[in-house]
């Protein structure tokens, strides 16, 4: 008993305070280690450590941070007592981390500031997933947890994108915050975006409404470009695949001087007809795609600056019976073409009245030409649309006020199909709205905001909106966030463009009305250095959204289609949930996503169609920086509800990447899609019916199979 009690009395404690030297915050997470003792501890919510079981003697204590200088101490134990516990204060280092400043949420503040739940993908991580599918931005939203995307053609791999389970046209698509594509252009949205202009993709998800009007209930995706920097940048990407697919990008930026400045974005994208299932149609069509997109910025004082340019894209998809497209010799059997020309124009004019305060004038008008032929019937029509908007900005130290007023026009004129059933139609809408950001205090933050729209078909709505930010620490924060949103009837949805918008009758403007949603979500942001080696960041989303008199394609006795709102609405509800370790130089990404989707109509529950309710994201990635990268990634999809009342097999899709820089200018990278080889045609058909008159199942998994991808880029 003697003994043990002297050894009780030879162990000691060291207990202290960290903070931040210039915040006085106390730090989360912060490691206090003693190496020669072998003992250690990390700080608490309240900054607070306690090491304890440490012998007499002499010893080192090593304090380190992420972001923070490393700290050294020499304590000799036992310690005399003191009456307060001791304070230590670190120091930030002094290369910080490049601060991200958001630009979709319309205030001027970092990620890390913006009471608004925003998510982003940029740096080397766009560039990861830009190398898997160089020619579009699909793949690069699919592999975020909340967010799939659903193809609509079997044949001609049009594809929309899905946010939290909601049909796409409930999802705002924007280039640096001017509306992208709408209406008739939607169909073909993400197909014809490619990414090497891009220097980062924001995403909110839920209501959106109140910051760019109707069409943002599920959410909205914003891409930002590239500008003109200090240094001239001129950029090439060649990638080829082996299901014979080419693509060939070139980017170029220059500042010329105080004065004047340009970025120019060109790539062709190339596709052959390509069936791995053997089955005699098109898992990737034939396709031929040419973009140009030039811009000129014009800074006429440090006040005053001004940026115009145009983006056209030209395309020519044909999917289908593969003998029919591959051999001059077949004549007959099914196919699809869409021939598509898309010329738009941006205009951003951006002045400072004084230093805290500024206007913005910015407009796009956008032309589309679309036709849609299949055996024995054509489907065209011309989209013209515009979108004007005028905002002020005051922005202070705690306080920031932003108002504007909007205005959108949209034309769509049928040019060929069913005369009898005419879909061409013309509105406008015109908006106002307030956004105020204020910071409480050092822990809290909130966001509010009111838009008015004045549609002309569907009359007055308004539109509040509130995002509120709580920062207990720098490693801990909260958001919570909700908003009302709308979107008025339109016929251009997927189950339309599954049809080709064959035997669908106009709506009926007079008789039906907006679809209206409410949405909240909550959001637990965690970030835990474990050591200066390791760390860990965790989120989790809870998120609602209820869709009031959904518009639903109803199929009559005799086989014609109508829109109609039945009694009841759309309940979207679930849980994501990410999880990223870091240990030198590898990380592991690990994601959830659980969507509980129903359609509620007569007082009966269903699943909504083509939700995986059940859906993870895992990522593995060893990464020497600006070296060499490869990566495993797996995702999982569970079954999914199909539109007949059928139910689709689970699957997983499993990958690998890599690339590798040679020099500082050029790399080589090469990537194994699927290489399990998953596609639907091998677990289930994707059609009913003969080859020359099939009838299609929905597409729930991938159809293209296993797929290698290669190539290099050139960066002058």
């Amino acid at each position: 008993m003697l003994f043990a009690c002297s050894i009780a009395i030879g162990q000691n404690s060291f207990e202290t305070v960290i903070k931040d030297k210039e915040s006085k915050e106390p730090l989360v997470g912060v490691t206090v280690y003693l190496p020669e003792a072998d003992k250690g501890s990390t700080t608490d919510m309240d900054g607070r450590v306690v090491v304890e079981g440490i012998p007499d003697g002499v010893f080192s204590i090593e304090i380190s941070y992420i972001g923070y200088k490393k700290q050294t101490l020499k304590k000799s134990f036992p310690i005399p007592e003191e009456k307060q516990i001791p304070v230590i204060y670190l120091e930030q280092e002094e290369e910080k981390i490049e601060e991200v400043v958001i630009t979709s949420t319309r205030s001027s503040r970092t990620i890390e500031d913006i009471p608004t739940r925003v998510e982003f993908i940029a740096g080397e991580e766009l560039a990861e997933k830009g190398n898997m599918k160089p020619g579009d931005i699909r793949m690069l939203l699919n592999e975020s947890t909340g967010i799939q995307t659903q193809q609509t053609s079997a044949t001609s791999y049009n594809s929309s994108i899905r946010i939290q389970g909601l049909d796409g046209k409930y999802t705002q698509l924007l280039r640096d915050g001017l509306p992208l594509y709408s209406g008739y252009s939607g169909g073909l949205s993400l197909m014809q975006i490619a990414p090497l202009d891009l220097k980062q993709v924001e995403v909110i998800k839920g209501a959106s409404s109140t910051l760019y009007g109707g069409g943002a209930i599920a959410g909205l995706v914003n891409l930002v470009t590239k500008k003109p920097e200090d240094e001239e940048e001129l950029s090439f990407m060649v990638n080829g695949t082996s299901a014979l697919g080419l693509d060939l990008s070139g980017f170029y930026s220059e500042k010329f001087n105080e004065n004047i400045g340009a970025t120019v974005f060109a790539s062709y994208n190339k596709g052959t007809a390509y069936d791995p299932a053997d089955i005699g149609l098109t898992a990737i069509p034939e396709f031929d795609r040419f973009t140009l997109n030039p811009r000129l910025f014009l800074y006429f004082s440090d006040k005053t600056e001004m940026n115009i340019g145009f983006n056209y894209v030209t395309e020519d998809r044909l999917g289908g019976d593969i003998d029919l497209i591959t051999e001059e010799s077949v004549t007959e059997g099914y196919f699809e073409r869409n021939k598509t020309d898309r010329l738009s124009t941006q205009f951003k004019f951006d002045h400072r009245l004084s230093e805290n305060t500024r206007i913005e004038i910015k407009n796009s008008f956008s032309f589309f030409d679309r036709s849609i032929l299949i055996p024995d019937y054509l489907f065209s029509g011309t989209q013209i649309s515009s979108f004007s908007e005028f905002n002020y900005a005051r922005l202070g130290d705690r306080s920031e006020w932003i108002a504007g007023l909007n205005l959108w026009t949209e034309d769509f004129k049928q040019e060929a199909g069913d005369p009898q059933q005419d879909l061409s139609y013309a509105n406008h809408t015109f908006g106002a709205f307030v956004q105020n950001t204020w910071t409480l205090s050092d822990r809290w933050s909130l966001e509010t905001g009111l838009r008015g729209d004045y549609q002309s078909d569907y009359g007055f709505f308004l539109l509040p909106r509130f995002s509120a930010m709580f920062e207990p620490s720098q490693r801990l924060t909260f958001r919570l966030g909700g908003g009302l949103g709308y979107k008025t009837p339109t016929i251009f949805t997927e189950d339309a463009e599954r049809l080709q918008f064959q035997n669908i009758a106009p709506i009926d403007v007079d008789n039906t009305a907006p679809e209206r949603s409410a949405g909240a979500n909550f959001d637990l942001n965690y970030k835990w250095p474990i050591s200066d080696e390791l760390s860990l960041s965790t989120n989790t989303l809870l998120f609602y959204t209820r869709i009031n008199d959904p518009l639903v394609l109803t199929e009559s006795d005799t086989g014609a289609f109508s829109y109609i709102q039945p009694d009841g609405y759309i309940e979207s509800q679930g849980v994501e949930a990410n999880m990223k370790w870091s240990y030198k130089d590898l990380k592991l990404f690990i994601g959830y996503t659980y969507a509980d989707v129903t359609e509620n109509y007569n007082s009966e529950a269903t699943p909504f169609p083509l939700v995986a309710t059940h859906r993870l994201n895992n990522v593995l990635m060893y990464e020497k920086h600006e070296n060499f990268w490869i990566g495993l990634e797996g995702y999982y999809f569970s079954p999914q509800q199909l539109s007949n009342g059928e139910t689709g097999d689970p699957y997983w899709i499993v990958g690998l990447m890599t690339e590798k820089k040679l020099g500082e200018n050029f790399s080589v990278f090469l990537n194994f899609e699927n290489f399990l080889d998953t596609r639907q045609t091998r677990f289930d058909t994707i059609f009913t019916g003969s080859i020359n008159d099939p009838v299609f199942k929905d597409i729930y998994a991938p159809v293209d199979g296993f797929v290698i991808n290669g190539g290099f880029k050139l960066k002058l």
